[in-house]
């Protein structure tokens, strides 16, 4: 068997058993601490138009974070924690 249909397989059984209402697969929880966007953004070089647009949020949105009127949850921080270890991981990895 291949590795990829290993990996179906696998993922067609935790949907049965969930569909069974069986435990679920493991959750793997990450705890992330605060980010300090104004930061983040600053060592990217990028403006706060350029840097919003290139994580797919509204200007506004990144100015109530660096301001820390609002705070990013779920996938925004994961991705601010992504670019706060390599602030050029998104240009890279979409670049082409």
């Amino acid at each position: 068997m291949t590795d990829a249909f290993k990996s179906i397989e696998q993922g067609l059984k935790e949907a049965l058993s969930h569909a069974r209402g069986e435990a679920l697969g493991v959750v793997h929880e990450i705890d992330l601490p605060e980010p300090d966007v104004q930061a983040i953004r600053a060592r990217t070089g990028l403006s706060q138009i350029e840097f919003a647009r290139s994580i797919g949020v509204k200007k506004g949105t990144l100015l109530n974070w660096e301001q820390r009127r609002r705070s990013p949850d779920g996938p925004a921080r994961v991705l601010l924690a992504l670019i706060s270890k390599d602030p050029q991981i998104v240009q890279r990895t979409l670049a082409g």
